[in-house]
């Protein structure tokens, strides 16, 4: 079993260089099942999540080449089947994306229901929605999710919740259905332009990503691109609350400071001197943080993927701060790990009350999921002593090379692998 250590209390000074964005990454490399070319798709993050849809279009027939360690292409003319093996899909909430790629493509899909982060109920009738207004129909037969159209004509969706999954799943499937598809209360994420501007960059013709209303006009063929995909928006938001927590200075290079704003706008709110580049954004702490309250709203609100590392550090602020959660259920699991740091936090329902501490004590904990273990890397960055956490998988399959990075910044960070202890037996002799 692979665990982080970390000796805590030190401050992260210096530069780190932020990887492609993890989220627009998993929604890019699907996609490409749409050309009718080589696609190369350069400022790949090297994580898990990545690693593992590449693994599932080369199962599917796709031809992926690593170019570099951040460059791939692929050449997916060759992809034979509309089924994505349940053993890779299960491990990943992204996969659900190749619902609607595989459906603009060969007007049908069989995918496994998704996996990924656990914290709570994620349906995908929202996809679904979109995909019967272009005229599939669909079944979930043994964990499947099925699709099937005898063609996909554009239509009119109008979503009834914001749904970050549901508008890229319902443009990978429109891009190349008959006339116009227009997507009403769409998600305004910053990996949804991307999308669209990768599959632009392909001969599509979408417009008004990154607002409320999208039109996409289908089009009969998507070309081969040379495509680079835009910073980690989040990975940026970690290194800068970790920054914060440990009363450090750190320039946080190759981001798109506009992505950051809600993120910038709280950590300036909790007392953190930022200071924006055309760039970068240099974060600079004295170690003491302002009680401060958050709420996690869809883009370009405070981002429900930065709401375990702000909690992380308002543990350690004055007074008393509150965090809603508003988009996920059930997302303060981690809380209870948190708390074996010192902190005090009681949680009802979507809200957080948090009771700043002087102190965090390193101690022993479990990454709960991707961004939880991020939460738990800052809290034992920032607490006096050691901490171990477990199950850092979940934490690798969003951030290239945590342990690098933060020891390039000075961190007291390593990871070892320690073989697990084999059961005890006993025996009762009678």
């Amino acid at each position: 079993m692979e665990k982080f250590f970390i000796n805590g209390q030190v401050p992260l000074n210096g530069e780190v260089k932020i990887s492609g964005a993890k989220n627009a990454a998993v929604a890019i490399i699907p996609a490409v099942i749409l050309s009718d070319g080589v696609c190369r798709i350069e400022n790949i993050p090297n994580i898990n999540d990545v690693t593992l849809m590449a693994h599932i279009l080369e199962q599917m027939g796709a031809c992926v080449k690593m170019i570099n360690k951040s460059t791939f292409e692929i050449d997916a003319r060759n992809v034979h089947s509309h089924v994505a093996s349940f053993n890779f899909v299960r491990n990943m909430r992204a996969s659900c994306y190749l619902l609607g790629a595989l459906l603009g493509r060969f007007h049908k899909a069989s995918v496994a229901l998704p996996g990924g982060c656990d914290f709570g109920v994620r349906p995908i009738d929202q996809h679904l929605k979109g995909f019967s207004a272009l005229g599939a129909a669909n079944s979930v037969e043994s964990g499947l999710v099925n699709v099937t159209a005898k063609k996909l004509v554009g239509d009119t969706v109008y979503m009834d919740v914001v749904s970050v999954g549901a508008t890229i799943n319902i443009i990978l499937a429109a891009v190349k259905a008959e006339g116009t598809t227009v997507i009403e209360n769409a998600a305004k994420e910053p990996h949804i332009v991307d999308l669209a501007n990768f599959l632009n960059s392909m001969g599509a013709e979408i417009s008004g990503a990154g607002t409320d209303s999208i039109k996409i006009k289908g089009v009969d063929h998507l070309n081969g691109t040379t495509y680079s995909i835009i910073p980690d928006q989040i990975e940026a938001g970690t290194y800068m609350v970790a920054a914060a927590a440990t009363g450090g200075d750190v320039t946080v290079k190759n981001v798109i400071p506009k992505h950051l704003e809600a993120i910038t706008a709280k950590l300036q709110e909790i007392g953190i001197d930022v200071q924006e580049f055309d760039e970068s954004i240099r974060v600079c702490s004295d170690g003491t943080f302002n009680k401060c309250n958050v709420k996690t709203m869809p883009h370009p609100g405070f981002p429900t993927d930065m709401q375990p590392q702000i909690t992380a550090l308002l543990s350690m602020a004055n007074g008393t701060s509150i965090v809603n959660e508003n988009v996920w259920d059930n997302r303060f699991r981690y809380t209870d790990e948190l708390s074996r740091f010192g902190s005090k936090i009681s949680v009802d329902g979507k809200i957080a009350v948090i009771e700043g501490v002087p102190e965090l004590v390193g101690t022993s904990v479990r990454a709960m999921d991707l961004r939880a273990g991020a939460a738990m890397i800052i809290a034992g960055l920032a607490a006096y002593g050691t901490t171990v956490i477990e199950d850092i998988n979940h934490i690798e399959r969003g951030y290239e090379n945590i342990v690098e990075k933060l020891t390039g910044l000075g961190a007291d960070i390593k990871k070892v692998y320690e073989p697990e202890e084999e059961p005890v037996l006993s025996s009762i002799i009678s």
